[in-house]
């Protein structure tokens, strides 16, 4: 039987963020205080493409803080994109923790279809 699941995703997974921005080929996220355009935040920083200051995630309450100037400082795009990778890669490591299988496949709108089945971990 197929289930269809949607994901409000909150980033609480440092090693799930680091696999994301592999996935994307970002630096490697980096932990502590971070200096955003009018306040300084703390949490696991993430540099996003085209983006003038980081995306800071407090992992303790899965909320992510950032000034992107309405746009001006960096596309919204980016920032979905990133954390559609976030939630893949979270995905993928608790299905492999539970003994799922899983299979992904990138669809022609850009979303991505994993398949999880029980058995040998791939």
């Amino acid at each position: 039987m197929s289930h269809v699941v949607q994901i409000e995703t909150q980033v609480r997974d440092a090693t799930a963020v680091r696999a994301g921005c592999s996935r994307l080929g970002l630096d490697e996220p980096v932990e502590g205080e971070v200096r955003l355009f009018s306040e300084t935040v703390m949490g696991l920083a993430v540099q996003l493409r085209e983006w003038r200051f980081p995306v800071v995630f407090d992992l303790s309450t899965g909320k992510s803080r950032f000034d992107n100037y309405q746009g001006h400082w960096g596309k919204r795009e980016r920032l979905d994109e990133f954390l559609q990778a976030y939630a893949v890669e979270k995905t993928k490591i608790e299905a492999r923790r539970k003994g799922y299988s899983v299979v992904e496949q990138m669809l022609a709108d850009g979303s991505i279809k994993l398949a999880l089945s029980v058995g040998a971990s791939t």
